[in-house]
């Protein structure tokens, strides 16, 4: 099969690539994150032979990204005009909506990756096997597990 322009490509699959950098690293990361996906995708593109699931593809690229994202993330330093006081809750955190999506990013990887594929692209678990480089039943169980763990930690329904 042969691979369609890259424009094409952007075309088709920005909308979905971006919803899932949001759910995945937050609104305020997921534009830094959404042009590093592309970027990244257009160095590869002239290497890519296989054009069966391109929108695989991509996500795989986006969720690395991501990874990528939490790993800086992560070892920056923060100013201590950006620390909060003791007690007090992060007012982001508070937004309506927020709380599932901060939740959502404390999962393992594979739970977050498995559950923004399943609920916030609507993916059917043949499409996350695919996407993850797993079994459909592996899918099926990090769906499950990522679920059962927001219930418990977060009591999210």
């Amino acid at each position: 099969m042969a691979l369609p322009p890259f424009q094409e490509l952007l075309d088709s699959h920005a909308r979905d690539v971006h919803r899932f950098l949001v759910a995945a690293v937050g609104r305020e990361s997921a534009e830094d994150c959404y042009q590093e996906t592309w970027l990244a995708a257009l160095r590869a593109y002239p290497r890519l032979r296989d054009a069966a699931n391109l929108r695989g593809w991509l996500l795989t690229i986006a969720h690395r990204k991501a990874i990528d994202h939490a790993r800086r993330r992560a070892r920056a330093p923060l100013s201590a005009a950006e620390l909060p006081e003791p007690g007090v809750l992060d007012p982001g955190i508070e937004r309506a909506g927020e709380t599932l999506w901060a939740a959502l990013r404390e999962l393992p990887p594979k739970q977050r990756l498995a559950l923004t594929l399943r609920y916030a692209l609507d993916e059917d678990y043949a499409t996350l096997a695919g996407t993850m480089g797993i079994s459909e039943a592996a899918a099926r169980r990090n769906v499950h597990e990522g679920l059962k763990r927001l219930r418990k930690e977060h009591g999210v329904a």
